[in-house]
């Protein structure tokens, strides 16, 4: 099985890359650098896209694209990263895995409030992993799973975080990039996934009370569950034929 990790910066990129092992370096179009650790029986090619929607759907999809002109398209996108909690649900350190990934601010302000470009008849704004593969992979991780919001924006206030938990409700984190990921993911026919470390609580901003560090190693953690994950909740990979 073949599994493309994107992240948004290096940090993340580097500790997902730390539970697939040694790693080698390829270089896509585009000035991308991709890590590929070659495992069995799931590989890891891990990339930093860059941070929002917009950097992580055209990474994703340069990666997609080289991918299946190389003959060796991938298996699943998995969009993964550090990212914040919503109380009480995702507390800081804890693990998240998106049974939706929610585009949060793409549609439009009206006098009777934020009206999504779904609803404009445009598009869509939430894309659904599969569910057997979500609690498979949030049961070895030992994640909670809910939404993941999408935001261009990130949180910075207690009537912003009200405001995202009213409409959609069980969401349990947000971040920059899941959202663009999946959109890719589902332009080439991909499955996709999202899973999301907590270094921070949704709200008011108090950098002195993050925890980046503790998110990444969590981060490392989740990803060193995710072959036997994988495996289980899609079977062997089939053998080659030899005529």
């Amino acid at each position: 099985m073949r599994v493309l990790v994107v992240t948004a910066v290096a940090a993340e990129r580097d500790a997902v890359a730390a539970a697939a092992g040694p790693c080698d370096e390829t270089a896509l179009p585009g000035g991308y650098a991709l890590r590929r650790a070659a495992g069995a029986p799931v590989a890891l090619d891990v990339l930093a896209a860059g941070v929002g929607p917009a950097a992580a759907a055209a990474g994703t999809a340069t990666a997609l694209t080289a991918a299946t002109l190389a003959g060796a398209p991938y298996d699943l996108v998995v969009s993964a990263g550090i990212g914040g909690g919503f109380a009480p649900g995702a507390p800081l350190g804890s693990v998240v895995v998106a049974d939706a990934i929610v585009a949060a601010d793409l549609g439009a302000e009206t006098p009777d409030g934020f009206t999504p470009v779904t609803e404009l008849g445009f598009g869509t704004v939430a894309h659904r992993p599969d569910p057997a593969l979500v609690k498979a992979v949030a049961a070895a991780a030992g994640a909670a799973a809910g939404t993941v919001v999408t935001v261009s924006t990130v949180t910075g206030s207690a009537a912003r975080t009200a405001e995202l938990a009213a409409r959609h409700p069980g969401v349990l984190a947000e971040a920059m990039e899941g959202f663009g990921v999946a959109e890719a993911a589902a332009a080439h026919g991909v499955p996709v996934l999202e899973i999301r470390t907590v270094s921070n609580a949704v709200g008011p901003r108090d950098r002195g009370a993050w925890r980046i560090g503790a998110a990444l190693t969590a981060l490392t953690g989740a990803f060193r569950t995710l072959p036997g994950a994988l495996t289980a909740a899609t079977g062997p990979a089939p053998e080659p034929h030899h005529p």
